[in-house]
Order: C-alpha cells, then sequence, then structure tokens
C-alpha cells in the first residue's frame, strides 16, 4: 500500500497533523526536489526523486525501495494529471490510498471566480500544446495545465493562430503559497516573458469568437490538400454514419488530407484515429493538419498502402475508406472490425461502386448515392454545378456472440 499525499505550495507546514504524521513516520518518501525539501528531516528515512522518464522507470524504483510505509508526496489533488493516476495505473487502485489537498484548479477556479461547471481544465503537461485547439469555442473558458514557464508565452502564440487574440489569460503560478503571483493580458498583448515554473492558465474566449465548433463538416480550405479531399457535404455524413464515440479508434483508410480523420477526433472526445496514406506528400501534408487542428496526439500517420497495414493496427471500433478501395481491403476490414463497430466507404466509380453493391448484398447495411449541386455564376445570373455523385455504404458490424 502506497499513501499518496496532496501537497499545496505552501508545503508541509499546511497539511493537517494527522498527515504530517503519516509522512514523518514513513520508511520511505518519494517526491519532487522542492516538496521534498520542504520536510523536516526524519533520522533513518528514505527519500527518493521521481525518475525520468517516470512512467519508464517508476517500476525499477518501486522495486528498489527498501520494506515498509510508503508515502508520495502529490501537488493539489493527486488524481489532476498527477501521480496519483500513474500510481494507481501501475499498481491497481487497491494498492494506492489517496489523500488529496486543495488543488490549483480549485485556486484558478476561485481566483477566476468560475463555476466547476463552467470550465474545462487541460493538461499540457508533457503533451502536445496544440490539444488546446479543440476545446477552444465562442465562450469558453479553460484552464490550461503548463509544462513550465515557457508555456504561457507559447499558448499565447497558439490563441492568436487561432483567431482568439482578443482572449483573455492570467497565468497563476505557486497558487495557494506564499510566492504566489500572476499576470494578466489578452493573447495578442502577451509580452513573451517566462513565468515562475509552477504555472498554470485560465483563458476566457469572447463570446462573439468566430470558431468551428466539434459538429462535422469544416470547409475544404480549413485542410492542407492536393484536391483529393473527402467535401465537407460528403465528410459530414460520412462522419454521421460513423458516429464517434468518447475514446473510439477510427481506421481512416486512404487517408489523403486526413479531413475525415481529423474530424472524427474532433466530433468525439478524446476519439483515436490512425491514417494510413501511401503518398509521402500527402502523408507529411496530414501531419501537418492534424496539428493545425488540435489532434495531433489522438491521430497516429502511417505511411503505407492500406493493404500492407491493417495486420498491424490495433482493432478498429470504426472504419471509413475514402481512397483506394478494393473488394479485398473491404473484406480484410470488415474482419478486422470489432462486433459492433461501424463501416463506411465511398466510391467515385462504376468499379468501385460495384465493390460496395456486393458489400451490401453479404454484410447489409444502407446504400446512398449522394449527388451535390452548388450555385456557382454563370455569366450574370447563378446556375447550380453538379459535383461528382458519390455511393455511400454504411453498415453496422454484429456484436458478437458469447
Amino acid at each position: 500500500m502506497i499513501d499518496v499525499v496532496g501537497v499545496t505550495d505552501a508545503g508541509f507546514a499546511d497539511l493537517p497533523q494527522r498527515l504530517q504524521r503519516l509522512v514523518s513516520d514513513a520508511v520511505v518518501v518519494l517526491g519532487g526536489r522542492r516538496q521534498l525539501a520542504s520536510l523536516p528531516a526524519v533520522e533513518g528515512q528514505t527519500r527518493r526523486v521521481w525518475p525520468s522518464p517516470l512512467r519508464a522507470e517508476l517500476p525499477r524504483l518501486l522495486d528498489e525501495l527498501p520494506p515498509g510505509q510508503v508515502v508520495a508526496l502529490a501537488s493539489g489533488d493527486p488524481t489532476l494529471s498527477g501521480i496519483g493516476s500513474t500510481l494507481m495505473d501501475l499498481l491497481g487502485a487497491d494498492a494506492v490510498r489517496l489523500h488529496p489537498a486543495v488543488s490549483s484548479v480549485a485556486l484558478a477556479r476561485a481566483r477566476a471566480g468560475w463555476s466547476a461547471e463552467s470550465c474545462e481544465v487541460v493538461t499540457v503537461v508533457g503533451r502536445s500544446l496544440h490539444r488546446v485547439r479543440r476545446r477552444l469555442a465562442p465562450g469558453a473558458r479553460l484552464i490550461v495545465l503548463c509544462s513550465d514557464g515557457t508555456t504561457p508565452a507559447a499558448l499565447a502564440d497558439l490563441l492568436v493562430d487561432a483567431g482568439c487574440a482578443d482572449a483573455a489569460m492570467t497565468a497563476w503560478w505557486h497558487l495557494g503559497g506564499t510566492d504566489e503571483g500572476c499576470r494578466t493580458a489578452t493573447a495578442g498583448r502577451w509580452d513573451g516573458e517566462r513565468t515562475p515554473d509552477l504555472v498554470l492558465c485560465t483563458v476566457a474566449v469572447p463570446d462573439d469568437a468566430v470558431l468551428d465548433g466539434p459538429a462535422p463538416g469544416r470547409a475544404e480550405d480549413c485542410f492542407e490538400h492536393d484536391g483529393q479531399i473527402t467535401k465537407r457535404d460528403l465528410r459530414a455524413s460520412a462522419i454521421g454514419h460513423l458516429r464517434p464515440t468518447p475514446g473510439a479508434l477510427l481506421w481512416d483508410l486512404g487517408a489523403g488530407s486526413g479531413s475525415v480523420g481529423i474530424e472524427w477526433c474532433l466530433a468525439g472526445r478524446d476519439a483515436r484515429c490512425v491514417s494510413v496514406e501511401q503518398r509521402p506528400e500527402r502523408a507529411e501534408r496530414l501531419r501537418h493538419n492534424s496539428v493545425r487542428l488540435g489532434v495531433d496526439d489522438l491521430l497516429e500517420v502511417v505511411e503505407a498502402r492500406s493493404a500492407d497495414a491493417l495486420d498491424e493496427l490495433e482493432t478498429p471500433d470504426a472504419i471509413f475508406v475514402g481512397g483506394g478501395l478494393t473488394a479485398e481491403l473491404l473484406e480484410r476490414g470488415w474482419r478486422r472490425l470489432r462486433g459492433g463497430g461501424r463501416f463506411v466507404a465511398h466510391a467515385v466509380t462504376i468499379d468501385t461502386e460495384q465493390i460496395l453493391v456486393a458489400a451490401a448484398g453479404s454484410y447489409g447495411g444502407e446504400l446512398t448515392r449522394i449527388s451535390v449541386e452548388h450555385a456557382r455564376p454563370l455569366g450574370r445570373h447563378l446556375s447550380w454545378t453538379p459535383a461528382r455523385p458519390v455511393v455511400q455504404w454504411s453498415a453496422g458490424k454484429p456484436k458478437e456472440t458469447p
């Protein structure tokens, strides 16, 4: 059993007496350098600093500890992007006893005057800063947990690039401690100076900001592409039939610009995607699109022919085929799809259309022929210009019976 004790920025002196005794009586105390330095001396007590990289080295550290009571020190709430979550993942919840303190997030809400229901927490500690992008929306209130004192300036740059230069930012450091401080400005006027490292930011996006929400169907110019892109009307239909759910995995085969996989990640909270694209220039463009739209930590690009990649990929919850459709690819993908999953494929030629007709005969599902026309100038008038019709096959795989 490991006791994980949350500590505020005020350190050991701010702990209740029962937790002070717990820490002082422990045979081993684990923590960050700053946390361990705040403890009074205890004769014979072993103290170890967290290793780096943490997840890779932590099992070895735990194996080397002497027998006896172990206490781990955490910042604030140990389960809020903290060591408590890591230890529970590694050892199981039954082996970890949590003693949370007031978190920096709770203190930030109190300073900002925000309710818990009115804001969202985004951590970029050890993760891509671009994940903030997918939480940006008119009126959004974000609490961004920062890696270090360089993060606020980088966050301001990201907000400006995303069209949120008027977002109000406050960097808060050492919340709850004697060195607490803050700096406030709009993202567009942020001075770029580094803050102390123990920092988070509150971000208030204006209510009238012009931003896309999570619904699919972004304009084509939101993505860099070479013309090979699933157009917005068809993309919205495909995502609607794929039905993204939190954490679900999509295979986007023949991904091109990556528009379908990226929209999948944006539509379902923490929905993931493996985008398979064989052309190197398109794969690189796809990666860039995933960064610009804030899903690079959720989307993996596999540079290969779809047929060559399938056997090595994690079992998907959904599959989309927009390019390179063959009967073999469809059959192999269907076999790999988990029970209860969804399969959507598009065809623009008679040959690939016949593949989808055969698939509907074998697996069921729905065939839809989609024809979209857009009004375009014709002299002094407007005229309807049709796009190439697309046949869409959408099917759900039956759940496997025990």
